[in-house]
């Protein structure tokens, strides 16, 4: 019988030289490319405060979920640029990004966010128009006579 030796993978943060951290997030047509490094919880979008981009506070509020599910809130600096879609499809795209990073910088708030699926692309998109059709599913009136 010959022993098998498992190797253990030693799971090592991706930080490049600036000590930030870097992944894609996705959502509908929006694509966020986000930075997170340590500091002290600024996070700019497009060159802008947050606050100024997303003025509305429920797109605020989803764009720090991720801190507040791994208990690290005001303890990152996140950068971020986002094109495509509209403003909600681009804080769930950056809300993904930042999640996906969060776990390239330490793997053990994954499983944290990995429950609460901000983890996982949500693949939802606009249905296609059909043709003959004026949307997608609407049609023409129907009339008999």
């Amino acid at each position: 019988m010959t022993e098998q030796v498992q190797a253990t993978e030693v799971k090592v943060a991706k930080v490049d030289k600036l000590g930030r951290t870097y992944s894609t997030g996705k959502r509908k047509e929006s694509v966020a490319r986000v930075w997170i490094k340590p500091g002290n919880g600024d996070i700019k979008v497009n060159g802008k405060k947050m606050t100024e981009y997303f003025q509305r506070a429920t797109l605020q509020m989803m764009v720090n979920q991720p801190f507040g599910i791994v208990e690290k809130a005001g303890k990152y600096d996140v950068m971020a640029t986002v094109c495509g879609g509209g403003l909600t499809g681009q804080a769930s795209a950056i809300k993904h990004g930042i999640s996906k990073a969060l776990t390239l910088s330490d793997e053990t708030m994954r499983p944290a966010l990995k429950k609460e699926g901000f983890l996982t692309r949500d693949s939802r998109t606009v249905e296609r128009k059909k043709p003959g059709q004026p949307k997608a599913r609407k049609s023409f009136q129907f009339s008999k006579r």
